[in-house]
């Protein structure tokens, strides 16, 4: 039986080279963790911010004069207040899957959202919740609306994100993909202008009622405490992966 060949040992630049290499890992492993350290505290302040933000009573819905200066992410999960008039025609279905819904309804389906001018001008693009796929076509014009001057309350939501991958708006049949007041806007037709940056979330209904309002979300995924152990956890396996790889390289026998 053969044997097998001996392991050559890392001998000069290469040994340093090698080192190196692996101090500079566990510095990366070091900042990574250090970030996610960093990310746990602002989204703790973040959610802290939101909760408290939620748990205070309506504000009337900012005028447009101040929409210039708008704080969208201020007004996150906000409860206000609108007075104003819906208009139907300019509806858009936004596709989504609701899951862990809080009413009746769940699965694939659209929110049904709906311009609403406010009596101060402007519009504001109203959630008034989610419908069954089956249920689009009923609301793809607004379906029954309450006519004239109305009030209504619920949450301003700052603006879904469009990424690279967001498909584009199927105009065609008046669909979404994204809850986004500026491409919600360029498919309802002439609104009022401005719109506002933030839509506003209606609360639920009657049970069984469609839409079904009620369906916002005031949860925050909050991993990066995990994430930091992780990354902390690698940076300690270095020094002893190190440790045992120094004493095997210098217990190899140098070649001749």
């Amino acid at each position: 039986m053969a044997d097998v060949p001996a392991e050559t040992p890392l001998r000069g630049l290469r040994f340093w080279g090698f080192l190196v290499f692996m101090l500079g890992l566990m510095a990366l492993f070091i900042t990574l963790g250090t970030w996610q350290v960093d990310r746990l505290g602002e989204k703790e302040r973040l959610i802290a911010s939101i909760t408290a933000r939620a748990g205070e009573p309506p504000k009337l819905f900012p005028e447009v004069a101040d929409w210039k200066v708008f704080d969208a992410g201020g007004y996150d999960y906000r409860a206000v207040t609108l007075s104003g008039t819906y208009r139907p025609e300019g509806t858009v279905l936004v596709f989504t899957s609701l899951v862990e819904q809080k009413g009746e309804y769940s699965g694939p389906g659209f929110w049904v959202m709906t311009p609403f001018t406010l009596v101060t001008g402007g519009t504001v693009f109203v959630n008034r919740g989610f419908v069954p796929q089956s249920s689009g076509a009923a609301f793809a014009q607004g379906g029954a609306l309450e006519p004239g001057l109305i009030s209504i309350a619920g949450v301003a939501r700052n603006a879904e994100m469009i990424g690279s991958f967001t498909p584009a708006p199927d105009r065609s049949r008046r669909v979404e993909w994204v809850r986004h007041p500026t491409r919600l806007a360029s498919m309802a037709g002439d609104l009022p202008q401005p719109v506002a940056p933030v839509y506003v979330d209606l609360p639920a209904g009657p049970p069984g009622a469609l839409p079904q309002g009620g369906e916002t979300v005031v949860e925050f995924p909050n991993n990066h405490m995990g994430y930091a152990i992780t990354w902390y956890g690698f940076a300690l396996l270095v020094p002893f992966l190190l440790f045992f790889w120094v004493r095997r390289q210098q217990a190899a026998p140098t070649p001749s």
